[in-house]
Parts: C-alpha cells; sequence; structure tokens
C-alpha cells in the first residue's frame, strides 16, 4: 500500500474535526444520489472585513472512505484560513480531481488532498471526493459569503461532475 493510499484510510478510520458543533454560521446536508454518501457540514465565519476568515468547519460524513477522509482533509486545510483561500483549495481541488488523473495536485495548494490524485481516475470516485467540498461551498454562500471567486461549479449546488442534492438549515450563532 503506498502513502496515499494509507493516508486516505488513516483519515477515513479517525476523521479530524469530525462530528457537528456550534457555534455555526450555515449547516447543510448534502447527498450523492449515485451512491448514496451524505455529509452535514457546519461552517462559522469570523470577521466582517473584506476576506473573513473560516473559523470551524464540523461535519457528520456518512459513506466510503473517500467521502469521509475528503471531508476530514478538507477541515484540516481550510480551518483557520480566509475565505477567499478556501474557495482557491476547493478549485485546486476540483480540477485535480476531474483531471481524469492528468494532474497530480499542488500540495502547496491542496495539502494531504494530493492523495486523492488516483481517485482521478475513477469518475464514480470523484463524485465520492467532492461531496464535502460542494457542501462547503454551498455552506459558505448560505452563510452570506461571496463564493463568486470560485469557479461556475462551485456556485452550483448539482453538477455533472458532481451530483448532490442539497437541504439547509438555518444558521445558529
Amino acid at each position: 500500500m503506498d502513502l496515499y493510499q494509507e493516508l486516505i484510510l488513516e483519515h477515513s478510520k479517525r476523521p479530524h474535526h469530525a462530528g457537528l458543533r456550534e457555534p455555526y454560521s450555515a449547516e447543510v446536508h448534502h447527498i450523492n444520489p449515485t451512491c448514496g454518501d451524505e455529509v452535514t457540514l457546519r461552517v462559522s465565519i469570523a470577521g466582517d472585513d473584506a476576506d473573513p476568515v473560516v473559523r470551524d468547519v464540523s461535519y457528520d460524513a456518512k459513506g466510503c472512505s473517500i467521502s469521509i477522509a475528503s471531508s476530514s482533509v478538507l477541515a484540516d486545510e481550510v480551518i483557520g484560513r480566509p475565505v477567499s483561500e478556501a474557495l482557491t483549495t476547493f478549485e485546486a481541488m476540483r480540477e485535480m480531481l476531474t483531471s481524469k488523473g492528468k494532474a497530480a495536485g499542488d500540495e502547496e495548494v491542496i495539502g494531504d488532498g494530493v492523495a486523492f490524485a488516483g481517485v482521478a481516475k475513477y469518475p464514480a470516485r470523484v463524485k465520492c471526493a467532492l461531496l464535502g467540498w460542494t457542501a462547503l461551498t454551498d455552506a459558505l454562500a448560505r452563510s452570506g459569503q461571496d463564493i463568486s471567486r470560485a469557479a461556475p461549479a462551485a456556485r452550483t449546488q448539482s453538477t455533472p461532475a458532481e451530483p448532490t442534492t442539497a437541504q439547509s438549515t438555518g444558521a445558529k450563532s
């Protein structure tokens, strides 16, 4: 087993930042109708300036190891970072995962997300790896953040590459 497979397994067995926490700015629930994976994700935003910070991401993920591990890596990579950086990281992950194996990913931008580069060769698994990330962009939008800085795919709840059903609940501060 290579290092990347081990990293995915480790994140799926011991997901970081798992469990729904309060306070939060927005909560969303996304389901991958293809396989049944689902995630409820909460985001907490701090600051009213031009580039507020992702104070916390908490989630409850049910599904395959790729979906759970990707949500764990997502939380590691975006907590404590400005929203603009979180969107840049999302876009870099999306580009790598939808490249059909042509893009290895930039570790400087996506950190442990590079472990998912091999997933890009399996279109059905790409949806699993992007589920939490798509939920994050939805939660950011629902918390009042401008996600127009992200690529068009980030601004939709469902695209051909990332089918999900979304349900939002109100924010709780």
